[in-house]
């Protein structure tokens, strides 16, 4: 199996403690070691010490701390809303949530 220096195993994909422990770091949440290897036991499927990649997506798809939803959700609020087309919807004064009250003073 060969490796690449970024800690991926180049041949099936793996993520190793070493790439685990930079991705991380780069995400401002750096662990030791040993907080590393407990969270690629708690996925790691293939007994290997690594996360294959059906591991990585339990991991990120799982559960109900699911990191990838999370990100989906957010990532879909953030798109822009379809504008609506063609000609608009007759409302009343009351869709528009304007009061009885406050329509006596629109004149």
């Amino acid at each position: 199996q060969s490796q690449v220096s970024s800690g991926i195993n180049a041949e099936y994909g793996d993520i190793d403690e070493m790439e685990m422990k930079q991705m991380l770091e780069k995400l401002d949440q750096p662990k030791t070691h040993l907080e590393i290897r407990k969270m690629i036991q708690q996925v790691d499927t293939t007994d290997k010490g690594t996360i294959a990649y059906p591991d990585f997506l339990i991991m990120m798809l799982g559960g109900k701390n699911s990191v990838l939803r999370m990100i989906l959700l957010f990532e879909e609020k953030a798109k822009p809303k379809p504008k609506p087309t063609g000609i608009a919807k007759k409302m009343s004064l009351h869709d528009l949530g304007i009061r009885p009250e406050m329509a006596q003073h629109l004149g």
